[in-house]
Formats: C-alpha cells, sequence, structure tokens
C-alpha cells in the first residue's frame, strides 16, 4: 500500500471523487487549490482532497474509495495518513458530510466528534436533490478531531 501526492491532472480520478460530491461544479471549487492523494494498492484504491480553511483547520473536502474496496481500511489508512503528515502544522482536522447512516458512522469510528451544522446545505448548492440510502440529504454535517 502506497500513498502518493496528486499535483497534475487530478481530474484523472473524477470517477472516484464523484461518488464523495455527485456533482463535478462542487467538486471543481476545491480541487486544483486542495491538495489531492490517492492511496494505491495494486491500483488505486481510495483518494482524498485536503485543503487548509484558517485558523489552524485542515478540512477534507473529498474521500472516497472504490465501492468494490470499501470497508478494508483504506479510508482509515488515508485519515491516519493525514493525521500524521499534518499534525504539528494544524490543530484540527475537519469533515462536513450529509447526515447519513453510512457516512457518519465511519467518521466517529476514526475518532471524530460532531462540531457543527450547517443548514439546508445540500438544497441550496446543488443543482439537483441528492438521495443516500432513499433519503433527501439537506444538512451537512460538521465533525472534527484534534490532530
Amino acid at each position: 500500500m502506497q500513498i502518493k501526492e496528486v499535483k497534475r491532472n487530478k481530474k484523472q480520478y473524477l470517477s472516484l471523487l464523484l461518488l464523495a460530491d455527485e456533482q463535478e461544479d462542487m467538486i471543481d471549487r476545491y480541487l486544483e487549490s486542495g491538495t489531492m492523494y490517492v492511496l494505491e494498492d495494486d491500483g488505486c484504491k481510495s483518494e482524498c482532497v485536503v485543503m487548509e480553511v484558517g485558523a489552524g483547520i485542515l478540512e477534507i473536502k473529498n474521500l472516497a474509495t472504490e465501492p468494490a474496496f470499501q470497508g478494508k481500511g483504506y479510508g482509515k489508512a488515508l485519515i491516519a495518513f493525514l493525521e500524521k503528515e499534518y499534525r504539528g502544522r494544524y490543530s484540527i482536522l475537519q469533515v462536513g458530510t450529509d447526515d447519513s447512516p453510512l457516512t457518519i458512522p465511519f467518521y466517529e469510528k476514526c475518532g471524530f466528534t460532531r462540531s457543527h451544522r450547517v443548514k439546508n446545505f445540500f438544497t441550496d448548492h446543488y443543482d439537483h436533490p441528492i438521495y443516500e440510502s432513499g433519503v433527501q440529504l439537506v444538512d451537512m454535517v460538521y465533525l472534527k478531531k484534534k490532530l
């Protein structure tokens, strides 16, 4: 298993990025200014994009694992890498995600705790309704972890 930074041609991973953020123009808002990492293990299995948002906070803007390889520790490995890589440079690692029974427990198992909520984020910023497990996503939930 190897994690490497992607500096050019980040859109080659668009199909993976769209797993975590299904609207391409939303991805475009952070992809080039963010730092992207891919986890390779006999091919690309997972990716993440992080970005400084100020006040000592590093935010995970996108984290996705190929569906066939979810639940095998690749996402957790990327988070552990981020913690090690950025400890001492930032005080908080945060992530904004949907209020879903699929994503919130994953981040909580990685040591994140709920921080705050942005009401109507998905309905205000996306050009179509987004559903997960048959439920429309409305609010963005932020979780944080001390580095």
